[in-house]
């Protein structure tokens, strides 16, 4: 079949389909380019800090999308090249109404679907011409206008825009002309609300024949990004601590005002222009905002010291974390200050004013116990160690009725107290040591007062008084003693003058008596009044020394008065007494009642001694010389002394006897008198067993 050329105006429809077809190419091409660098341009700070798949599977999404709209418009262009075809078969025919219509479908079809696809996206897009006429605008537009599409195209943008003014516009027309792309942050107030809106835009210029006929927008609200961000600005800049950006190196980045006025500086970028270590309270230590090479970058808090303008150190609580970028990689440390030296300083002086309230009762003579009204103890003080021999945690936290030995005395003080029935208390009770001895205790209460004047506690004071007792029980005895005394030599004066008179009476008779019998009787009854006439004397110089004071004493005398003096005590118990005196002895100097007080009370021991363990017994008393010094030794056979109490049997109250025997006080009166005699008293186990004391006297020199 002969080949027919086909008519030259279906040639140049077929040519303008072409065109039109390549044309579409290539305007879908251009438009996805400008598509992907306003999305760039929008949200690139989003992007760096999203994951490299987040990336990877937005890009591949537009690429569906994009496809999606491609395949589509290329089946427009076939449906077209069809119609084409068609008309081109019928041979210049004119086209008939089904196809006309069919055409018209199509290309209605292809204005919805690229009016679809702009409407799809979130942010404002639209098509202006140079004088601010509105061709087109997506859905987005209509939304913020509150208009329809056909109420908004064709207008002019200032009909419903504030801000910016057309004349603002126009002064960077000239500037976009030449660049024909734009891209920045704008303020925008339309009339239909008084909010202010910001857009973060792109805008390329629409070039037909060559000539820039228009531009074409795309606007990302950022709004509520710059409200967050102002408010970010304004929370940075009041806040009372001082927030920091620093590099990993140490190096400030930002400050805000509070970190500024802290550090003492005019101003911010005076402090940003420091050097690293500026800011170092040691110079030659690293920087005190750095960070170490291998930290992780994990959340720190830390007490670091600051240098401020002025030189001052300041104490400061350093909160901080790192920022990463994409990467990982730290690319700053962002943190806050906090001034704390003044907090630091009161801290300080409250605890050396508590260390110092804490001495003070630790160095208080007394025990001071605090019980709160649970009966329970708060607080013990240390001196409990010398008074008890017990530790303050032994009693803290525990009740007073819940440890062993307590004091019903001190429970009833304290209830007392705690209850309001006595405002102040006192009183006496016997509390165990924890060597097992016995102590007597004067307890003081009153009551402890919180921060509201409210009762929240007694407060007690304990003093030993051990020692003060015995002493008032001997002085007790010493004051009946001295008493006694005076009786003692009221009484000897009285029988003194019988006693002389039966004396004479009876060497008068013997005198006149011729019988031999009568005699002897009436010897024997002088003899003995004489006896009595002697005890009646020692008694008298006992309980009166003729001189009071020091004087020439013989200690043969002294020692053999003393003896006489408790004869009949020492006969009564079985002892014997084996004294052996010396005539050769120098006379010494002293008060013979102090020493007749030291003699009788070595007597009285060695009798105590030797009858707790037999029926009978022997006191030997020797009289030495000495070189310079005279010696009285007494020596019992009784059970002796322990070695391990010797150093301690002259010590006060010290004593081995029974409750009731004795006060501890004897040997340690001794040992005192025989200090202010210059002489000296010693103990120790005989050997043939028993006690044994040697007194020592010094001699008077010769003038």
């Amino acid at each position: 079949m002969p080949h027919e050329d086909k008519p030259a105006g279906h040639q140049a429809q077929t040519g303008h389909l072409e065109k039109e077809e390549i044309r579409l190419w290539r305007l879908a091409l251009w438009f996805l380019v400008l598509l992907a660098i306003g999305f760039a341009a929008l949200a690139w700070e989003r992007l760096q800090n999203l994951p490299y798949h987040l990336v990877a599977f937005g890009l591949v999404a537009v690429a569906v999308l994009f496809a999606v709209y491609v395949y589509g418009r290329h089946r427009q262009v076939s449906a077209l090249r069809n119609l084409l075809d068609g008309l081109e078969k019928r041979g210049g025919m004119a086209p008939s109404e089904e196809q006309l219509d069919q055409l018209s479908q199509v290309l209605a079809r292809s204005q919805r679907s690229f009016k679809e696809l702009i409407d799809s996206f979130d942010d404002v897009a639209f098509a202006a011409s140079l004088d601010g006429t509105l061709r087109t605008v997506n859905r987005r537009v209509t939304q913020l206008l509150r208009l329809s599409y056909s109420e908004i195209v064709g207008h002019k943008a200032d009909e419903f825009i504030l801000e910016p003014k057309l004349n603002d516009a126009e002064n960077g027309l000239a500037r976009f002309l030449e660049r024909r792309r734009w891209s920045g942050v704008v303020q925008v107030r339309l009339k239909n609300s008084s909010r202010s809106l910001y857009f973060e835009c792109v805008l390329n210029a629409i070039i037909h024949d060559n000539q820039i006929v228009g531009a074409s927008a795309l606007a990302r609200d950022v709004t509520e990004e710059r409200e967050k961000e102002k408010r970010f600005t304004e929370l940075f800049e009041t806040l009372q601590e001082g927030v920091y950006f620093s590099t990993p190196e140490g190096n400030l980045l930002e400050a805000n005002a509070a970190l500024v006025q802290m550090l003492g500086y005019s101003g911010r970028d005076e402090l940003l222009a420091l050097t690293a270590t500026a800011l170092n309270s040691d110079p030659n230590e690293a920087p005190v905002l750095g960070r170490s090479a291998g930290d992780r970058g994990g959340e720190r808090a830390r007490e670091i010291s600051l240098r401020r303008k002025d030189g001052t150190v300041g104490i400061f609580q350093d909160t901080s974390r790192a920022v990463r970028d994409t990467t990982g990689e730290i690319i700053r440390y962002q943190g806050t200050l906090v001034d704390i030296t003044e907090r630091r300083k009161m801290e300080r002086t409250l605890r050396r004013q508590e260390e110092f309230q804490r001495y003070l009762l630790e160095s208080f003579p007394d025990l001071i116990l605090v019980i709160d009204l649970n009966e329970t103890y708060s607080f013990v003080s240390s001196r409990i160690r010398d008074l008890l021999g017990y530790h303050p945690e032994d009693f803290l936290g525990k009740k007073l009725e819940d440890l062993q030995d307590h004091s019903p005395e001190l429970v009833a003080l304290y209830r007392d107290v705690s209850t309001g029935r006595k405002k102040f208390g006192f009183s006496e009770y016997g509390a165990r040591h924890r060597d097992g001895s016995w102590r007597t205790m004067r307890a003081t209460a009153s009551p402890l007062f919180d921060a509201d004047n409210k009762v929240n506690g007694v407060i007690v004071s304990v003093r030993d008084i051990t020692l003060e007792k015995k002493l008032e029980q001997q002085i007790i005895q010493s004051e009946r003693l001295a008493a006694m005394g005076q009786m003692i030599g009221g009484f000897a004066h009285e029988l003194n003058n019988p006693l002389t008179s039966i004396m004479g009476v009876a060497e008068l008779l013997q005198e006149n008596e011729s019988s031999e019998p009568v005699r002897k009787q009436l010897a024997m009854l002088q003899q003995q009044a004489r006896r009595a006439a002697d005890v009646v004397q020692n008694l008298m110089y006992f309980s009166r020394p003729p001189s009071p004071g020091k004087g020439t004493i013989n200690l043969g005398e002294l020692v053999q008065r003393t003896l006489h003096l408790h004869a009949y005590s020492l006969r009564k118990n079985n002892i014997t007494v084996d004294f052996l005196s010396d005539a050769s002895l120098p006379p010494v100097e002293g008060d013979p009642h102090q020493l007749m007080q030291v003699f009788l009370n070595l007597i009285l021991n060695a009798e105590q001694a030797m009858r707790d363990v037999r029926d009978r017994g022997t006191l030997r008393v020797r009289l030495e010389n000495g070189t310079n010094s005279v010696s009285a030794i007494f020596q019992d056979d009784g059970p002796g002394i322990p070695v391990k109490i010797l150093p301690n049997i002259f010590d006060p109250f010290y004593t081995t006897k029974r409750p009731g025997r004795g006060t501890g006080l004897g040997l340690s009166i001794c040992k005192a008198i025989l200090r202010e005699h210059l002489g000296n008293i010693e103990a120790s186990s005989g050997p043939g067993g028993g006690a044994l004391f040697t007194v020592t006297l010094p001699v008077p020199s010769s003038k």
